[in-house]
């Protein structure tokens, strides 16, 4: 029989954590920090003191092997008179400690002393509590004699309370995997590819590896990834499957694959995360937890609202949380959360795995659990999202703006204005050399030490300012909580600062007020791989993901994982790809140009009657091909990209694009923007695609820095920072085209480097018949020819 693991802090926090739902301030008492502050402590107890002494006990709960295990962070082995120490930290003071705080921290110590008790053969101990006040560096330590009947009463109740969950999630996980065994897959036959997939996926989880796997548009990625993870959850290969993604329709596209399973008789739970700004009750946003009805007391109507819901639902939506919440006054993301503890399917956004600031510590606090398995959605988001959620900067304007606040504020204090004001002095030093000179920026690769020791001082005294008093949810406290939120994220970054990294310095026009202290994760593959390490294996797949082995690169892949290529599902010559090598549009010659790429939309748009996307690489560019096209033809039905467009503006755009139009329309749309990826136009609704210059990003610092580094390590720099990124935007865009098995039409690519071998050799396969036009003389006649070959083989039929 497995023994599976149980951690004792996870243990006791789980049956015996009651009252309020803790919102407290997240405290900078990183990990390291709180090593730190252990490892001095220990070194002050003397010889005998056994440091990190380990401690586990194998039960059986519910009819399953368990090693219930801990670390106590001190004993000292002296017979009866045996001492074991549990060492807290915090930022708060220890009489502003909750009962249930108290409880749970003398609970877990009182966990070890049965184990060790029992082990040692030993009637009594001592037990002491030591809690170290980090932000004044203030030591409390609370001493009890501890008996072994004492001991075995607690572990015994607390081992039965959550034994009683334990035989719920095994009656759930029975009835999952009784459904499963005879689960087949929801349709009548694979599409090309699909049976291919969901074997090299099946695969690669047995095999506990990572795969990348680039699959076209129309593959069915979604439910070819999905439906072999079920099956082998229903040999108990994993027990829970992360379905992570870039955005909310793809979310979306993960609950319907799952309606389609449970159609076919599955039963399993699934819930889909929101994010906590968008699922927060709007009574709940402007109270303090003390005052908020859906915290106070949160504990004690949990357990009650848990079996509530996993007795009497399956697909846990947004919709589904938020009755269920309502019903038992919970606060809606806290509640999913703990949900999810008991589901099979967990849908939510990259963020919850990847984020070091946000992740999912409940799942993901331990190194490695078999238990997990991870599906990471429309992979190519990850690149430059991951670059983000290891990167921070902190600015100078919001600080500025806070000190004149605390100025005219009754509620700033004196101490606190002395703060703000020290830290804007750290601005202006730091960053001295630089305003000196001619620049308006610099980087440096290492750490700004004295900037960062700024921002510590600064956190630690607003998390004093904040906890010596309980001060009203005020505008002008949520102010100050803004930016300590900052430094605070700004600090943990910190943390994994190494020679990936880079330090950017920036001024902007004002220097009295606009300084930002950037750091800059270049290449945060390393970090993206432990994350996919934490389960037993991961799938990430894409439509757009050449060349593979740039993305195995980029997003954590080694020399272990896998890569997969499968070919398109549609007949290649579905598509006519032409690439117009008389049309130039680097930027100093787009102005030249201008007519050329007007007159091949023109001539594109004629080919047939019917709907048309062109997308640009900015907005500037857009506007000024978009009014030279109805200039010059003001017949041709246009719609034109804007920017910040509202959710009704993105829909009216899409509207446009009718099936059997009578007369043709073109819209010019943003390459890389929001309708050059996930939107579905199928059939007579999109019949051609034009693409205007290659969509490399624009020159900046950043950009420069990346191509630097990649080049330094021996790889492509240019290829990585720049042509690759803008060659991902070019494949989505050109993926709106071909939808489906009957959706047919042109792709037209405007600009001479796509027919360079540079480029060409980064094509996917289903590109192989890419036709180069050297002359805008050939241009309509290849149309005309494509369209007269589809309607011969139409006629065919």
């Amino acid at each position: 029989m497995t023994t599976a693991k149980l951690g004792i802090r996870e243990l006791v926090e789980f049956t015996l954590r009651s009252g309020d739902l803790n919102a407290s301030l997240n405290s900078l008492n990183t990990a390291l920090e709180g090593a730190q502050i252990h490892r001095m402590l220990q070194r002050s107890r003397g010889e005998k003191y056994q440091k990190e002494y380990s401690l586990q006990r194998e039960v059986t709960l519910a009819g399953k092997s368990f090693l219930i295990h801990g670390r106590a962070d001190g004993v000292i082995l002296n017979g009866e008179a045996t001492l074991i120490e549990e060492i807290k930290t915090s930022d708060a003071a220890f009489d502003e400690l909750s009962d249930n705080t108290l409880t749970l921290y003398w609970s877990q110590v009182k966990m070890y002393a049965y184990i060790l008790m029992t082990d040692e053969n030993l009637n009594q101990v001592t037990l002491q509590l030591t809690y170290y006040r980090r932000t004044t560096e203030e030591v409390t330590a609370k001493k009890i004699t501890y008996t072994l009947g004492e001991a075995t009463q607690l572990f015994e109740s607390v081992t039965h309370e959550y034994e009683s969950w334990l035989k719920l999630r095994a009656d759930l996980r029975n009835r999952r995997n009784e459904s499963i065994k005879d689960l087949t897959f929801p349709f009548d036959h694979y599409r090309t590819g699909q049976r291919e997939l969901a074997v090299a996926v099946y695969k690669a989880l047995s095999l506990k590896k990572q795969l990348f796997i680039e699959a076209p548009t129309g593959t069915g990625k979604t439910i070819s990834t999905v439906f072999p993870c079920i099956k082998a959850m229903g040999e108990d290969q994993i027990q829970r499957l992360f379905y992570l993604t870039a955005k909310q329709s793809t979310r979306r596209v993960a609950e319907q694959a799952l309606e389609l399973l449970a159609q076919e008789g599955l039963i399993l739970h699934s819930i889909t995360l929101t994010a906590k700004d968008a699922i927060t009750f709007p009574e709940e946003a402007d109270l303090a937890p003390e005052d908020n009805p859906y915290m106070v007391g949160y504990y004690d109507r949990l357990k009650p609202a848990l079996k509530d819901i996993l007795q009497n639902e399956t697909a846990i939506t947004r919709e589904t949380i938020e009755t269920y919440a309502r019903k038992h006054q919970l606060d809606p993301f806290e509640f999913s959360l703990d949900v999810s503890l008991f589901c099979d399917v967990i849908i939510c956004d990259y963020n919850y795995l990847f984020d070091p600031k946000v992740y999912l510590q409940r799942f993901f606090a331990v190194d490695h659990d078999d238990d997990n398995f991870f599906l990471v959605d429309e992979a190519h988001n990850l690149v430059s999202r991951s670059r983000d959620m290891y990167s921070a900067e902190l600015s100078l304007e919001p600080l500025t703006d806070l000190i004149a606040t605390t100025k005219n504020s009754p509620e700033g204090t004196p101490t606190l204005l002395r703060a703000l004001r020290t830290m804007r002095r750290a601005f202006f030093k730091v960053a001295g050399p630089l305003m000196e000179s001619n620049d308006t920026e610099t980087v440096f690769n290492r750490p700004a030490d004295d900037f960062n020791k700024a921002v510590v001082k600064l956190s630690d005294h607003i998390s004093d300012w904040i906890s010596d008093e309980k001060r009203p949810q005020t505008p002008f406290t949520k102010a100050v909580l803004d930016y300590y939120f900052a430094a605070l994220s700004y600090l943990k970054i910190a943390d994994f600062y190494d020679e990936t990294y880079r330090t950017k310095i920036n001024l902007g026009d004002d220097q009295d007020r606009e300084i930002t202290f950037k750091q800059l994760c270049l290449d945060p593959s390393a970090f993206l791989h432990d994350c996919l390490s934490k389960g037993r294996g991961a799938v990430l797949f894409s439509a757009t993901f050449s060349p593979l082995e740039y993305y195995q690169r980029v997003l954590g892949g080694n020399e272990e994982s896998l890569c997969y290529q499968l070919p398109s599902p549609f007949p290649p010559k579905h598509q006519s790809i032409l690439i117009t090598d008389y049309i130039s549009t680097t930027y100093r010659n787009r102005e030249a140009n201008l007519a050329k790429i007007i007159t091949s939309i023109k001539t594109l748009v004629s080919g047939k009657t019917g709907n048309y996307l062109v997308f640009l690489p900015s907005y500037s560019f857009l506007g000024t091909v978009s009014l030279a096209f109805k200039t010059a033809y003001p017949a041709v039905k246009t719609v034109v990209q804007k920017n910040n467009m509202s959710e009704t503006q993105r829909a009216d755009f899409l509207k446009a694009f009718k099936p059997d139009p009578s007369e043709s329309l073109v819209g010019f749309a943003i390459l890389g923007g929001l309708f050059s990826e996930g939107i579905d136009l199928t059939a007579d609704r999109l019949i051609g695609v034009g693409i205007v210059s290659v969509g490399l990003p624009g020159l900046s610092t950043e950009n420069d820095l990346l191509r630097d580094y990649f080049d330094a390590q021996g790889e492509p720099g240019f290829d990585y920072a720049y042509q690759l990124p803008g060659l991902n935007h070019v494949f989505q865009a050109a993926g709106r085209l071909i939808r489906s098995a009957k959706d047919v039409g042109v792709i037209l690519l405007m600009d001479q480097r796509f027919a360079s071998r540079r480029y060409t050799r980064y094509f996917p396969p289903h590109w192989q018949y890419h036709r180069v036009l050297h002359a805008a003389n050939e241009l309509a006649p290849t149309i005309e020819q494509f369209w007269k070959m589809v309607a011969t083989k139409e006629q065919a039929k």
